[in-house]
């Protein structure tokens, strides 16, 4: 297994340049106060197609050959990659089939397509999003982006926290949302070049902490039936990208669905910007205190703001988001 690296991150930044936006890195008052701290946000829900998944799969079909053009791309995802992936391969002229669970968020489907793939429904479990893909692979002879296990798409994703640190300069801790691993694992071959003392922290939901049973064990955890509202986490932590992070993240932490709808909640209203609940994961532990980070510089990763308004607008979720 061949791990990216610094030297890969700093490609991808060339090559995706004019085509993925650099997104602002804001600051809030009210947030520092709460927080004790001075914050960092950078904004991937501006970036295009709503998240940080547009780096990596930018920088995933631009490092195609041309036989690889032609024959097309594939992944499987339940939403951000697979709008990521439509895009990037519209983009470059080159034909995306995306294999998406049937409970997938309707607006993660409607953009997916709007972008130009084929979607091809599957039963909401990997085993069948992996069956499904493998059969159309052998079908198509297209190439598969993974959604996260991946060295470029890793690579696209550091980029996000090279711009990062380029602007807010020196950090005493970056944080990130950790599903599968991608933008963690690139977010920590950034900042382990650019700031080599700064700790980088995985923000994990309590209801889908294989990453942090992973870390904590030693051992990457292979099976999860995950409990969350964060439906962007609901993935098993990959073999490349849980290899990057042994070795390159300081620590993760869990924070529950109660506190990841407050901080979601709370960026909304103090900073006016639309974040998703993935996204909101890494904004928990400051909020919540849990993190004792008083009294330091902190940057933190907005993975994303695509947001199920459908959902967040029932009757369910309106008293989550009341506190009821």
């Amino acid at each position: 297994m061949v791990l990216p690296t610094w030297k890969d991150v700093d490609e991808a930044r060339e090559r995706i340049a004019g085509v993925a936006h650099r997104t602002p890195v804001m600051t809030c008052g009210a947030i520092d106060r709460e927080a004790g701290a001075r914050v960092f946000f950078k904004c991937e829900n501006f970036q295009r197609t709503g998240s940080f998944k547009f780096r990596g799969a930018a920088n995933a079909v631009a490092s195609l050959s041309p036989v690889e053009r032609v024959r097309g791309v594939i992944t499987h995802s339940s939403g951000n990659h697979a709008q990521a992936l439509a895009l990037a391969a519209k983009l470059h002229g080159v034909v995306a089939t995306v294999v998406m669970p049937e409970n997938s968020v309707s607006v993660k489907r409607r953009a997916t397509e709007g972008y130009g793939a084929t979607v091809v429904s599957c039963a909401p479990t990997l085993a069948a999003r992996e069956e499904t893909t493998a059969h159309l692979i052998w079908e198509t002879t297209a190439t598969f982006v993974h959604p996260h296990d991946d060295a470029h798409v890793i690579s696209g994703q550091g980029t996000a926290a090279w711009e990062l640190v380029s602007e807010a300069g020196f950090l005493d801790l970056v944080l990130a949302p950790v599903g599968g691993g991608g933008l963690l694992a690139g977010t920590a071959l950034a900042v382990r070049h650019l700031l080599p003392n700064a700790r980088v922290i995985g923000c994990e939901p309590s209801g889908a902490d294989d990453a942090y049973r992973s870390l904590k064990s030693g051992t990457r955890v292979t099976e999860l039936v995950p409990d969350t509202l964060a439906d962007g986490l609901r993935t098993i932590l990959g073999e490349i990208d849980f290899a990057i992070i042994k070795s390159e993240v300081f620590d993760i932490v869990r924070v529950a669905d109660e506190a990841i709808l407050a901080a979601m909640r709370s960026i909304w209203e103090r900073m006016k910007i639309v974040i998703e609940p993935s996204s909101a994961v890494a904004v928990a532990p400051l909020l919540d205190g849990s993190l004792g980070a008083s009294g330091l510089r902190i940057g933190v990763i907005l993975s994303g703001g695509n947001v199920d308004l459908d959902r967040v607008f029932s009757a369910d979720w309106t008293a989550k988001l009341h506190g009821h």
